[in-house]
Order: C-alpha cells, then structure tokens, then sequence
C-alpha cells in the first residue's frame, strides 16, 4: 500500500504527536486512568516503549526476541506496562523517545524482502512498522480520551485501517474460526473525503463508513454500536464482531458508550 520510506514517517509523526499530549503534563496527569482498565497514561506509554523495544530486538537480534518469546507468560503485557508505569515521567519520557527513535533508524536499514518475528505471525518491515504506528495511534486515543482531548483524525488513519483490513483473516483464527473464502469489499470515506477502497467492487459482503470509525473498531476502541459502520451479508456483519488489528489473544474490546 505504501512505501517503507512513508510509513516511517507517518509513524514518526504519529508519535510526536502523543509525545505533544503528554510532555508537558504535570506528574500527577501521568496516573489518569485511560479506558483500559487498570492502565494509566504512564502505563500507555510504557507499553508503547516496551513494544518500540521488542520491535528493534526483533529488528536487531532475531535470537534475543525468540528467547523472549520463549520466555513469554500470561500476563505479560501487563506486567511489563505496570513496571514501566514506576519510572518517573522523564525517564519513562526519555526511554519512550529513545525506544522510537531507534527503532525508526534499525526499519530503515533493514533489506528488502526481511521478515520479522512478532507475537503473531511474521511482518514485512514496512508491515511492522504500520503495525507499530497503529499501536502508537490506538493507546494515543486512550491517552486523549483520558485527558479530555479530542483529536483531529488525519491521513496517516490509511495506515490503520489497511491493517485492520489485513488481519482480517488472523482475527478468524485467533478466535478459532475459519475466515471466508470470498474476500470483502471495504470502503472508507477519509478525513478529507477521500475514497480508501479494499477488495472487490462486486464483493457481496461489504464495509462501509467513516475511516475514524472504522480505525477505532479494529483497534478495538470504541463498541460497534457507538461508530456508523455499515455492513451487507452476515459475514462482514460477523468479521466487525471480532475484528482485530494487534497481535495477541482476542482483546475485550470496549463496552458501549
């Protein structure tokens, strides 16, 4: 969809945003509670700066990420968020900064045609750098939405929502079922009426509506009762009910606004 070059910098830029939601706020803005429950905004950031680190492992030391894999347990995510919700602010700041930074330089360098390993399936390195922007985008809105801000949607949502329209397959199987065989069709109006379009113009299951809307659903933020997604056929009506665009177990999505 997009060169590695692009996506670098849309991540790039999605990250310094959430850095301008949260460099300037006092320590005690830090222990907010998002909507993810029992995280704060320090533990957002903690856990987009443990993400940023396994990714440049991933990237720099192939054996050193399988070992943590290996060494992966239930739980772990939360556990790793929670202990680097403990540093003060400007170190947690700092690392966050740090951890991006390097991963931005280790994607660009990285050969054509390399795969990396992740929790889920292997990437492409411009498929883990979207992935890492749609983290950066998803646990931002938890952020905003903590502190009361409302964020202007732009087009960097693309990068998102081809990820959400990728997995559609691997959110299938993490809940052990069998996707469809016939691919759907999905179109998005943008943030500035553009037309982002997937599959099939004749595709009999179909999505439709606003990119923000359809973003906040796969990354699991919003209740598909609160967003205006469309669907034809039962298949693309059931594929929203467990989309998906983070790897991992199925996440508990969020209850209706």
């Amino acid at each position: 969809m997009a060169d590695l070059d692009a996506v670098l910098s849309d991540l790039r830029a999605e990250g310094d945003d959430l850095d301008g939601l949260v460099a300037g706020l006092p320590p005690g803005r830090w222990r907010l509670a998002t909507p993810a429950q029992g995280w704060t905004v320090a533990h957002q950031i903690a856990h987009l700066a443990w993400t940023d680190s396994a990714a440049l492992r991933s990237a720099s030391d192939p054996p050193g990420f399988s070992g943590l894999v290996n060494r992966a347990t239930l739980g772990i995510v939360d556990r790793a968020a929670a202990e680097g919700a403990e540093a003060p602010p400007p170190v947690l700041l700092d690392r966050w900064r740090a951890g991006r930074a390097g991963l931005g330089d280790a994607l660009r360098g990285m050969p054509a045609g390399r795969k990396l390993d992740w929790f889920g399936p292997p990437m492409s390195v411009t498929s883990m750098a979207t992935a890492r922007l749609m983290e950066t985008w998803a646990h931002g809105q938890d952020v905003a939405d903590a502190l009361g801000v409302s964020r202007a949607p732009t087009a960097r949502l693309r990068n998102v929502a081809h990820l959400g329209v990728r997995t559609r397959d691997f959110a299938y199987a993490v809940h052990g079922q069998v996707p469809p065989a016939a691919q759907f069709r999905v179109e998005l109006t943008g943030p500035d009426n553009q037309s982002w379009t997937w599959g099939p113009e004749d595709a009999a299951q179909r999505v439709t509506g606003p990119a923000l809307d359809f973003c906040l659903l796969v990354t699991q933020r919003r209740h598909r009762d609160d967003l205006a997604i469309e669907t034809t056929g039962d298949d693309a009506a059931h594929w929203l009910s467990i989309a998906q665009a983070f790897a991992g177990p199925p996440g508990p999505g969020r209850k209706p606004r």
